[in-house]
């Protein structure tokens, strides 16, 4: 019972940044499950049956609040489908021998792209509310996203997202609530990719169970914190969570030993929390730089400069005289 309660929160805290960020769900969950000795087919096959329900719900949610590009997630979606499909189906015939090191250096170079990308150059913003992006762009990345994010258990959030946030031609909350929706295509490609290639019976229905209550218990909140939450501090966090989870496993595949991994994850964690701590620096020097342009705009509203006022020449009741002229005198009155 406590294993499964341990799940639900795992599913509520991986559905929070999830939907907040735009990624996170599955290279947390998969992180967490591939931590408890299930096998990388059945952790992804696992993540993506409950994706099928929060992405659901979150996409909802996204589309309440007007954050939901629909033409860009048709864009996403399709090539997102077919490469989660393909995905799915070579994970499901690898062993766990052979896939477990693959999918937990996909998850650990996820993370380590996350975490630097978020804390050294956090994505511009923007506010255009419709993409820009053609299918020329959309197309390879979503099917690209869609094979990392079946093979790695995680991936469609950490690839659609920061790429789309980085050519900085969208509103963040509406990247966000596009890939987001777009992702219960690809979670239902995925799924029916590893139903087919390993059957229904290995799938542990406890685990797809305890994360999708978590995650749609959080999913409804976290559409609602996108424009809420400090995106770059965010993401600096949940990247530095994601190397720490799957860096041992990294480390054990290469015959390292335990004592070594440890030195190695207690060396990480300083260097973590330092670029967490730059990430908030930065995020409070921005908001100090809108609040004084705020107050600015604010004090030019309330104290208009005044009016000029019309030259002599250009006064109705003033004669106009040309230069090296006199003007003439008044008349006197006898």
């Amino acid at each position: 019972m406590r294993h499964l309660l341990l799940l639900v929160l795992v599913g509520f805290v991986a559905q929070l940044v999830d939907g907040s960020l735009g990624m996170g769900y599955g290279v947390l969950s998969s992180s967490f499950l591939l931590l408890t000795g299930l096998s990388p087919a059945l952790t992804s096959a696992s993540v993506h049956l409950a994706e099928i329900g929060t992405s659901l719900v979150v996409g909802s949610a996204h589309h309440r609040l007007g954050n939901t590009d629909w033409r860009l997630v048709a864009r996403l979606g399709g090539p997102g489908a077919v490469g989660a499909f393909i995905g799915a189906t070579a994970l499901s015939h690898l062993s766990t021998s052979a896939a477990t090191p693959i999918t937990s250096s996909i998850l650990l170079a996820l993370g380590v792209y996350v975490l630097l990308r978020f804390t050294l150059r956090p994505p511009a913003g923007t506010t255009a509310r419709r993409s820009g992006h053609g299918a020329r762009f959309t197309a390879p990345l979503g099917l690209i996203a869609g094979l990392v994010d079946a093979t790695g258990g995680g991936g469609w959030g950490p690839v659609a997202t920061t790429t789309l946030l980085t050519a900085g031609k969208t509103a963040p909350r509406t990247v966000v609530g596009s890939v987001d929706t777009s992702q219960f295509i690809v979670s239902v490609a995925a799924s029916l990719g590893f139903l087919l290639g390993l059957g229904h019976s290995g799938i542990p229905v406890t685990v797809v169970a305890a994360l999708l209550v978590g995650g749609m218990a959080a999913a409804p909140l976290a559409a609602w914190l996108v424009s809420r939450l400090p995106g770059q501090v965010l993401g600096s966090a949940v990247g530095g969570l994601i190397i720490l989870t799957n860096l041992a496993k990294v480390l054990s595949a290469l015959g390292i030993g335990s004592t070594a991994t440890l030195a190695v994850l207690a060396a990480v964690v300083p260097v973590w929390l330092l670029l967490v701590a730059v990430s908030v620096r930065r995020w409070r020097h921005e908001r100090l730089l809108l609040d004084a342009a705020h107050r600015a705009g604010a004090s030019r509203a309330a104290h208009p400069a005044p009016s000029p006022q019309p030259r002599a020449a250009e006064h109705p009741d003033v004669e106009r005289v040309s230069p090296g002229r006199r003007a003439p005198l008044p008349e006197t009155v006898a």
